[in-house]
């Protein structure tokens, strides 16, 4: 959607937040978490078609994984918002190359996994039960995938995790949580509204779910990449998690964009990887 309809929607729900404020938030924080595409089409299901897969119960809700079998390490790839499995098209060659055994899982509400709505907690549940099962000894996460990766490394430990690449995550939860606001242009009503259904629900405030914050408690080796010229999630926020991050490595890219889709990135992390 266009920012101007963006902020029209958002004008909306600041008139119906005085007729009813519980309603006007609930409809926003919907439309905060309902991901508008993530869904397969023809041609990403032709790039995940090679991969076995398999289905994982979580709390009555189906997690989409696929596996290129091999004999190497095993890495497991958590893509970001409005994404799928098949995002890794670009790293799976050179993956297979060094005969990894690769595992890659679909986001709550994204590719083939169930759920209707999205939150970064039911995601980094997601990514543990997928440890569980797997044990890979990788994590890399692209933006939202890099911070579910983290807050699920800090909330369960995860033993079988020696190393994490975190592509372009952001450091923490109140700033895309701002950013979406912003964006919207929501009164304070919401704005507060919103603030407080994610302290009843979580039991924390906004401001807790911090992916820098929560690498402090992080031991194992990580490599931060992010783009200067980064729209999406600011080239700070990847500043903010190296410098939490004491045992990790930042790398700085400048046109890749948010995506970090580039080919001359994919030996650096190999090595990180070997080594």
């Amino acid at each position: 959607m266009s920012s101007q309809v963006l902020k029209t929607i958002g004008k909306a729900l600041n008139v119906t937040s005085f007729v009813s404020s519980k309603m006007a938030t609930k409809k926003a924080l919907s439309l905060f978490a309902s991901p508008r595409k993530g869904r397969y089409n023809d041609h990403q299901k032709h790039i995940v078609e090679s991969a076995f897969f398999e289905e994982i119960t979580y709390n009555n809700m189906e997690i989409a994984t696929y596996r290129w079998v091999g004999n190497g390490k095993t890495i497991l790839l958590a893509h970001g918002w409005e994404s799928n499995a098949s995002r890794w098209a670009y790293i799976l060659k050179d993956l297979k190359e060094q005969d990894y055994n690769i595992i890659a899982l679909d986001a709550p509400a994204h590719g083939r996994s169930h759920g209707k709505q999205f939150n970064a907690v039911l995601y980094s549940e997601f990514i543990k039960e997928v440890v569980l099962k797997f044990k890979p000894e990788v994590l890399i996460g692209h933006s939202v995938g890099g911070m579910a990766s983290v807050f699920s490394k800090h909330l369960n430990n995860l033993p079988s995790v020696k190393k994490m690449i975190l592509l372009g995550a952001p450091a923490h939860f109140y700033g895309v949580f701002s950013r979406y606001k912003e964006m919207m242009g929501y009164n304070n009503k919401i704005s507060k509204g919103l603030d407080k259904i994610v302290l009843d629900r979580f039991g924390h405030p906004v401001s807790y779910f911090s992916t820098a914050d929560f690498c402090k408690t992080i031991n194992v080796k990580g490599l931060v990449i992010h783009d200067k010229k980064d729209r999406i999630i600011p080239y700070e926020d990847g500043q903010l998690i190296a410098n939490r991050y004491k045992n990790s490595e930042f790398i700085t890219t400048t046109g890749f964009g948010h995506g970090l889709k580039d080919v001359s990135l994919t030996p650096k992390i190999i090595e990180f990887i070997n080594h």
